[in-house]
């Protein structure tokens, strides 16, 4: 329990901290907990910190560059864990029901950020806290109950150990407060895996760059939080009239369509006919027999039910029941295209019902299904090059679903490999077949078709990652041709500073073509009544991507981690595809230019 000081404070911060800052859409405040002392706080936000960098993304990395020493260990007690919310988060825009979480990210080294969706974000969001920073180290599990009222440790023995859903479930039951939400790790973060999620919603997860690690190191089994908080907004009215506006443009959208009938597998039919769906661990463009792995084969075979996170007009999640076979019974929201991509087209597993049962394993053991699906194509690939002695071959389903629980158990093999492919490979000497950059696996998107994608890969701080931009999306739908190399570096940037902002309000990614530049200053003005216009917020990108790239110079990163697998130069698909390396080059010197870095990426001296 917390003690009587913590109230006291926390009493006064409730009424005081509040009106000390003016801006609409915030308090104006964020949590701090100390897991080592067993200790909380509330802070006031320093005096222009939101009107600089906003909430979400932009306050994120403010605060790890204050808050996470050079050097600082991932697992270690120096790391922080920080979550936040945005302006937009709990409010009737649709895809804003999310939130963020940042910390030096144990895959790679360098920022980790992850968003999830689901029904937490409102309910973090009512706990009175721009944002909550979770420091030091708990001595026994504990479990962290956060709300308006201040932090609650309570022991969390009794749930270390337990599957994500199990955990989940016992965590709210020992809060007991109706509408409460919680985040929660599973066996994989208790065990430190690299590439471990925090999960929510049993099926919702940040799931990129160890999260569920940091949580882990931290002793924290799970977060519950809930309050009755509220945010004013500058113009409550306003922001609904917009939102109407938006159902109405949103009604006939295709792309809106599609979303709510196929969600993300529309993705695998798109991506094997353009050549760029990464199979056979990266060495082929296309899966024959990649049919049986799509959308209109999940709904034509399985029970699917469209789903959302509240409050959305997209229902791009996918509540999926198993209606036949071994797996019969078997009900998950997805699988998501990533995961079909991962485990489908990398491991070459050609059963949906598999690649459902796999991600039903990594949702309970907390494990990125991104990150998991590279690891076990990567020890096929290299079993049948005879360099590792393992029972395991393409389409063998079963094996890997034994090596995702070696994995999340550190048992065998699966220790090495839950270090992350970059020191796995190190490891077993076949860095040469390893496919990643900076440390993380790229999503499933081949660079060598689709090379702005190559480059979107090599700049984003957090390593491969296909979602800082979704680049794809420009170069798939004919925006600009994907082997240009002129103007690719300038559109890049556009799509990167838009959907920044995206981090920083929070807004779902798959709002991109509704919600423009113009559009995103409104909202900033209906929630905040900054009054920016869309110039405005350009620079605000920018300067948050800018801190982004201090944080990483902070913790060692050169320009030679801005660089891609020399798999994508010197390897061709099938049709003899590859992503020419001097293009590459030429695109990323374009990049450090427009962005105003110097030669070796580094932006210029900024002050926080």
């Amino acid at each position: 329990m917390y003690d009587w000081m913590g109230k006291v404070f926390a009493f006064t911060a409730k009424f005081n901290l509040r009106g000390l800052n003016q801006m609409k859409g915030f308090y104006g405040r964020l949590l701090r907990i100390d897991l080592s002392a067993g200790q909380w706080e509330a802070e006031e936000i320093p005096a222009g910190v939101l009107e600089r960098y906003l909430g979400g993304k932009g306050l994120g990395t403010y605060l790890m560059l204050k808050n996470i020493p050079a050097g600082a260990d991932p697992l270690g007690p120096d790391n922080s864990l920080i979550f936040t919310t945005g302006p937009i988060t709990g409010t009737p825009m649709f895809g804003s029901n999310r939130f963020g979480a940042f910390a030096r990210a144990p895959l790679t080294g360098f920022y980790g950020e992850s968003y999830s969706g689901g029904s937490v974000g409102a309910a973090m969001k009512k706990t009175g806290y721009d944002a909550i920073i979770i420091q030091g180290q708990a001595r026994q599990p504990v479990l962290l109950e956060v709300s308006d009222r201040g932090v609650n440790f309570r022991d969390a023995s009794g749930l270390w150990g337990l599957d994500c859903y199990a955990a989940e479930d016992r965590a709210l039951a020992e809060v007991g407060v109706k509408g409460a939400q919680a985040v929660v790790i599973g066996p994989a973060g208790e065990n430190l895996v690299r590439y471990a999620c925090i999960e929510n919603n049993y099926w919702r997860s940040l799931g990129r760059t160890g999260m569920g690690a940091v949580m882990g190191s931290k002793k924290v089994k799970a977060i519950v939080f809930h309050g009755q908080s509220s945010c004013e907004l500058a113009d409550p009215a306003g922001l609904r009239q917009y939102v109407s506006q938006l159902a109405g443009k949103g009604k006939d959208n295709p792309g809106v369509h599609n979303y709510r009938k196929y969600g993300t597998p529309q993705m695998v039919s798109l991506m094997n006919s353009a050549g760029c769906f990464p199979a056979h661990y990266w060495s082929k463009g296309r899966l024959a027999g990649w049919e049986a792995l799509s959308g209109e084969h999940l709904l034509e075979n399985f029970e699917v039910q469209p789903r959302a996170c509240p409050p959305c007009i997209m229902n791009c999640g996918k509540l999926t029941r198993v209606t036949k076979g071994r797996h019969a019974g078997l009900v998950v929201e997805g699988p998501e295209y990533e995961t079909i991509y991962s485990f489908g087209g990398l491991c070459s597993i050609k059963d949906l019902a598999e690649i459902i049962h796999l991600n039903d394993i990594c949702d309970r053991l907390g494990l990125d299904t991104i990150s998991a699906g590279n690891m076990a194509a990567f020890a096929i690939a290299a079993a049948e090059d005879g360099a590792l002695d393992l029972p395991l071959k393409y389409g063998d389903a079963a094996g890997v679903a034994r090596l995702l629980y070696q994995i999340a158990g550190r048992e065998g093999i699966g220790d090495l490999l839950a270090e992350g492919i970059r020191t796995a490979a190190e490891e077993l000497g076949l860095s040469e077949l390893a496919v990643h950059v900076k440390g993380m696996e790229p999503a499933g998107y081949d660079p060598r078709k689709l090379h702005g994608m190559g480059l979107s890969y090599a700049t984003s701080p957090r390593g491969a990652c296909h979602l800082r931009a979704t680049f794809y999306k420009p170069e798939l739908a004919g925006i600009i041709d994907p082997k240009a190399v002129q103007g690719k570096a300038e559109l890049l940037i556009d799509y990167e500073d838009r959907l920044a902002i995206y981090d920083t309000l929070i807004l779902c990614r798959f709002y991109r073509d509704l919600v423009l530049w113009e559009d995103l200053a409104g909202l900033v003005n209906l929630t905040t009544g900054l009054g920016v216009d869309a110039e405005q917020l350009r620079r605000t990108a920018r300067e948050i991507i800018d801190c982004t790239r201090r944080f990483n110079l902070m913790q060692g990163l050169t320009r030679a981690d801005d660089n891609l697998p020399a798999r994508f130069f010197k390897e061709p698909l099938e049709d003899g595809d590859v992503l020419p390396e001097e293009n590459f080059r030429q695109m990323l010197a374009d990049y450090y230019r427009l962005r105003g870095w110097d030669g070796e990426g580094r932006p210029p001296e900024g002050s926080l």
